[in-house]
């Protein structure tokens, strides 16, 4: 038997890879601002705003205005994935798009990348100097014993243009309970209301603004999920390294096949002004 895996079959796994992650991959990793990161660190600067200042007279002293700067820090994180194969003639099913392998290893790293976002969306964020900062309590809506309701929706607009945040690109994480609350709620079942009619497509996609992203993953504690809602630049990710894949021989395991998957990222909060936390009752 041969000692390696013909380089065919590892190239055909990683593109069948991509093509499996490209449609069954992260469901938030494209909605947040990404950047390629190198070191156990890194930052995403911030500024801040100075008002102008009246000119008073002619040829007056051009003013210096100090633009208030300060940071957010995250560290690298490393994630990785391996499943053994002993039969030769599965180790040949790697190269075939429906392969159990390949969907088993992109779901994983997908589910990854987005656990890691959404622990950093509403968690302590890291300042410059290394004090936690957790997310303001005027970012926050209770659950007031209710599930995800229209009131808590105009609330969380509310917030966010009150902070003037651009309202183009918002997004809103909710578990499927919750898309239940919405297409329940009249107001969100009126054409009048909602151009994309939410309950002929049996989902509802974008409404008050928001692009809706559900995630079955959100934390819930007691009957109490936590959803939330952001814009791209509240969230940074790092990329360290990408997904890649290896699959290599292990004479220690009976000679089987080991398919391994790893990735090194690290995500962040950068604007809590841009984050709504909102906590839905879930029965």
């Amino acid at each position: 038997m041969a000692n390696t895996i013909s380089k065919a079959f590892v190239q055909q796994f990683q593109d069948n890879l991509i093509h499996l992650a490209s449609q069954k991959g992260s469901r938030l990793r494209a909605s947040i601002t990404e950047q390629s990161v190198t070191g156990e660190k890194f930052h995403f600067e911030r500024l801040g705003n100075v008002a102008a200042v009246v000119k008073s007279s002619r040829h007056t002293n051009t003013p210096v205005l100090e633009v208030p700067h300060s940071r957010r820090t995250a560290s690298m994180t490393d994630y990785h994935w391996a499943d053994l194969i002993d039969d030769e003639d599965k180790v040949r099913m790697l190269i075939t798009p429906e392969s159990h392998y390949a969907k088993s290893g992109a779901n994983s790293m997908a589910r990854a990348f987005d656990d890691l976002i959404i622990a950093a969306a509403t968690g302590n964020a890291v300042d410059g100097d290394g004090s936690n900062v957790a997310l303001p309590a005027g970012q926050k809506i209770a659950h007031g014993s209710a599930g995800l309701t229209l009131a808590k929706l105009i609330s969380t607009k509310e917030i966010l243009d009150g902070n003037e945040v651009d309202e183009e690109e918002r997004f809103f994480v909710l578990g499927s309970q919750q898309i239940s609350n919405l297409l329940n709620t009249t107001e969100v079942k009126s054409a009048d209301y909602n151009s994309i009619k939410a309950l002929v497509q049996g989902d509802i996609d974008t409404f008050m603004g928001f692009k809706f992203l559900r995630s079955e993953r959100l934390n819930l504690a007691s009957t109490q999920r936590k959803c939330f809602a952001f814009t791209k630049g509240a969230m940074g990710l790092g990329i360290g390294k990408d997904v890649s894949t290896k699959i290599d021989l292990r004479p220690d395991k009976s000679y089987a096949h080991q398919v391994y998957l790893s990735f090194v990222a690290g995500a962040t909060r950068i604007q809590d002004e841009c984050v709504v936390e909102v906590l839905c009752t879930e029965s």
